[in-house]
């Protein structure tokens, strides 16, 4: 489900603990304890590179620390935290990406990253996101080979 408002793009999203479902997976804890937040509201924005989520959902989600690393922001340079990563599903299609810590004032943001991996585009005209018209709309990735 997608929600416009003003010329953006926002999205359904359900991002879940990858560690948990690796620990459910092999049968270390119940399959109904992982971790998952559902943000109604997720904004698609192209100019941001990452998932970022607001601190909130960074402690609902329970996830580690990685590191710290700089960012390019509209106020100037900040320093900001990157987590383990999680399972990021829009519209049935899900990835793994590791996310970036935003204040909590702030929405989820669904970066570069998020949309190459989902392979979806940003119909500006429609305001939404679609299918990659290059794969036929279809979940697909670009593996190049060369020939040595």
């Amino acid at each position: 489900m997608e929600i416009t408002t003003m010329g953006k793009v926002a999205v359904t999203a359900r991002i879940e603990n990858l560690r948990d479902i690796y620990e459910a997976d092999e049968g270390n804890m119940p399959a109904g304890r992982v971790r998952s937040v559902e943000v109604t509201d997720a904004l698609v924005d192209t100019g941001a590179t990452m998932l970022s989520l607001p601190l909130r959902l960074v402690e609902q989600l329970g996830l580690r620390h990685c590191r710290t690393r700089t960012a390019r922001t509209t106020v100037g340079t900040v320093e900001f935290s990157i987590y383990e990563a999680v399972r990021l599903t829009v519209d049935g299609r899900d990835c793994v990406v590791e996310v970036a810590q935003l204040p909590d004032e702030c929405p989820a943001l669904i970066g570069q990253i998020p949309l190459e991996a989902l392979d979806f585009v940003v119909d500006p005209a429609g305001q939404r996101v679609v299918g990659n018209p290059d794969h036929g709309g279809e979940q697909m990735i670009d593996m190049f080979r060369l020939k040595l």
